[in-house]
């Protein structure tokens, strides 16, 4: 009998926990477009956890425009970890009391992937478009999503009209007056603006606009479902960062706070990684195993490689959200009720 509780003290002390052993349920909340992305890297997480601890995790998955996303995680859409497209939205659910912690803490600035805004035309570029200034000529039909609800839309935004900012438009003078003339001229051409970044691209793929300003991995995404258009890189564009953090009030009630840690840590492994490169996004970790493929699943046209360019080109100017001084200056100046763009569209639109 001694010898039998000597093998069952063993055992137990090799077995998992009643609590590691019961599957727990973490709950996603993301901006529409790395949709993609995340079915291929919540797999591989959820076998990575199942094997160091023998916890099996359900996902719960939303997918919004990403100011959407982030209004109803203040609103109470209690989610353990939120993947949005632009820093201030995470901050706004800082300012809520909801995010306790400095979600930023680490190498990378809290962002998880990156992206550029690119324009994408139909086969053969029948309407010759070439860089920001062929969008805002008249009679360009142009598709770009909502900004009052899209975090990709406010990153298009700040992509041309940053470009015109910096003098990089041909026929438009530098700085603000230049900026927001050219804006102006864009947007009078725009036709349709979804709620979020995939809705837009989806109805350029349904054949409306000549012209989408989109992300640089919606091209990527848009060939491997077998869409025929071509990419533009404009001479001068800005880079795209998306951040991820753990809602550190929600994962408490929830009693979700080590896995979601862990969740967030492994999105910044190679295999995590290489699975937002495969689906078009540029890795913001540069030392990504070599042995580990980081290639998109489709090849970018002939024409973005023709001088010996990765997948990922070089672009000629790029800049960031920062020489603007960030989003908290961008979203009042830019976007807020009195800002640059929110009375334009107000005058363009009628609105």
């Amino acid at each position: 009998m001694r010898k039998l509780w000597l093998w069952v003290i063993l055992l137990m002390s090799f077995a998992p926990t009643q609590a590691q052993t019961q599957p727990i349920t973490l709950t996603l909340a993301a901006y529409a477009v790395p949709r993609e992305a995340y079915a291929k890297i919540i797999p591989l997480f959820q076998a990575d956890w199942l094997r160091q601890t023998g916890q099996e995790v359900i996902f719960e998955e939303s997918y919004l425009a990403s100011g959407a996303q982030s209004r109803a995680v203040v609103g109470g859409f209690a989610a353990d970890v939120v993947a949005l497209s632009h820093e201030q939205h995470v901050t706004n659910i800082v300012n809520a009391g909801l995010i306790t912690a400095d979600w930023q803490d680490n190498p990378y600035n809290g962002m998880v992937s990156a992206s550029v805004a690119v324009l994408v035309v139909r086969p053969g570029n029948p309407r010759e478009i070439f860089d920001w200034a062929d969008i805002a000529q008249p009679g360009i039909e142009v598709i770009t999503p909502d900004p009052a609800t899209s975090g990709g839309a406010q990153w298009n935004v700040m992509g041309a009209y940053g470009a015109a900012y910096r003098g990089q438009v041909e026929g438009y003078e530098a700085g603000e007056a230049g900026a927001l003339q050219f804006i102006t001229d864009v947007f009078i051409n725009v036709s349709v603006m979804d709620a979020d970044g995939r809705e837009s691209f989806l109805t350029f793929e349904r054949g409306i606009g000549d012209v989408a300003i989109t992300y640089e991995n919606e091209y990527f995404a848009g060939l491997a479902a077998g869409g025929e258009y071509e990419i533009i890189y404009p001479s001068s564009t800005i880079l795209i960062e998306n951040p991820v953090a753990v809602v550190d009030v929600y994962v408490d009630q929830n009693g979700t706070r080590e896995v979601a840690e862990a969740f967030v840590a492994f999105l910044y492994t190679p295999e995590a990684q290489a699975a937002f490169a495969e689906s078009g996004f540029r890795p913001p970790v540069i030392q990504i195993d070599p042995d580990i493929d980081v290639t998109p699943e489709v090849e970018p046209t002939p024409e973005a490689t023709a001088e010996g360019e990765t997948q990922f080109p070089v672009i000629e100017d790029l800049f960031t959200i920062e020489d603007f001084g960030g989003w908290e200056v961008v979203v009042p100046s830019i976007f807020g009720d009195d800002g640059i763009y929110t009375r334009m569209i107000a005058e363009v639109k009628g609105q």
